[in-house]
């Protein structure tokens, strides 16, 4: 099963939050997944991105494949640098 980090949209019309989860790549976006690792809300000012970087470094160390926008968020809340500090340690 390939799993993937990615965005799964919740909130009301033209009012979005997203929630960040582990789930299976054959699954559709709003879908079944496997964990909620954050939530991200980027109509605040500034956007509020919340990541449990422990999860994050879980499932990135297991193989879970993050998406272009999921990617980038993770670098802005810092939980790639500890996912690839716990790969080297």
């Amino acid at each position: 099963m390939a799993v993937k980090l990615r965005l799964m949209r919740m909130g009301k019309k033209k009012q979005p939050t997203y929630r960040i989860v582990a789930a299976d790549s054959r699954s559709p976006r709003d879908g079944r997944f496997i964990e909620i690792l954050g939530t991200y809300q980027p109509r605040a000012d500034p956007s509020v991105i919340l990541i449990d970087a422990e999860k994050a470094a879980k499932w990135l160390a297991d193989g879970a494949q993050p998406t272009e926008r999921v990617a980038k968020l993770l670098k802005e809340s810092g939980a790639l640098a500890a996912a690839a500090e716990s790969r080297v340690d």
